[in-house]
């Protein structure tokens, strides 16, 4: 038995010697309901062929939203690419700055078919993110802050049946902040930016190793740092 339910034990027999049994089996239900809201089950890997293999990890947004958030790509590609790093066995990802240069000195890049991409970066697995939302306002309303990160994540396998085609693909969304009618004079750009794209780094580096998820993600309260 682990130390938090033999607290938790210890707790139930203190507060049963000085609460009625009525008012002490209400508390006690609350604390049982507390406690299972902060449990983490663990989730495995929706997409398990990065390990022992080279990867590149690609972001593509449309230009208004690279024009309004020039480093959007490079900030998404580094959070997603140092975490495949550090947690899928045996990867090895190619640096997101030198991919950003690639992009920059190779124009037609996005008129390239996929495997043709994974070729040029010389890569066996190719993460192509694709931004199809990305703001911090509700449409039409500065004074409001209503973040939205969402896109489409792909994999090629280059020398598979089919390296122009995504052997798998996925939905991954963010949005920040939980509440609504948050104005803009209650955080800073920079704040909300950081609230959105934490998780959704963290969710979209998730498909690709074992990892643990709140049991009940609505109701879980992340321990204090």
């Amino acid at each position: 038995m682990t130390r938090p339910r033999w607290a938790l034990i210890g707790l139930i027999a203190l507060t049963g010697s000085w609460l009625g049994g009525c008012e002490a089996a209400s508390l006690l239900g609350g604390m049982a309901q507390n406690f299972e809201y902060q449990k983490q089950i663990e989730v495995l890997s929706k997409y398990d062929g990065l390990e022992n293999h080279s990867v590149a990890v690609l972001v593509q947004c449309d230009m208004a939203t690279m024009y309004e958030h020039p480093d959007l790509e490079l900030v998404i590609a580094l959070g997603v690419a140092g975490r495949i790093q550090n947690e899928v066995p045996g990867v090895k990802v190619v640096d997101p700055r030198r991919v950003h240069t690639w992009k920059f000195r190779t124009p037609q890049w996005s008129s390239m078919s996929f495997g043709e991409m994974a070729d040029r970066l010389g890569v066996d697995r190719l993460v192509h993110v694709d931004i199809y939302e990305y703001r911090l306002h509700p449409p039409g309303n500065r004074f409001l802050w209503d973040g939205v990160c969402a896109a489409n994540v792909g994999i090629i396998e280059r020398g598979g049946y089919d390296p122009d085609t995504f052997v798998d693909s996925f939905d991954v969304q963010s949005r920040f902040p939980d509440l609504e009618g948050v104005g803009r004079d209650n955080a800073s750009p920079e704040q909300i930016r950081t609230g959105l794209l934490g998780p959704f780094v963290q969710r979209t580096a998730w498909l690709f190793h074992t990892h643990l998820e709140p049991k009940y993600p609505d109701k879980y309260k992340p321990p204090p740092r």
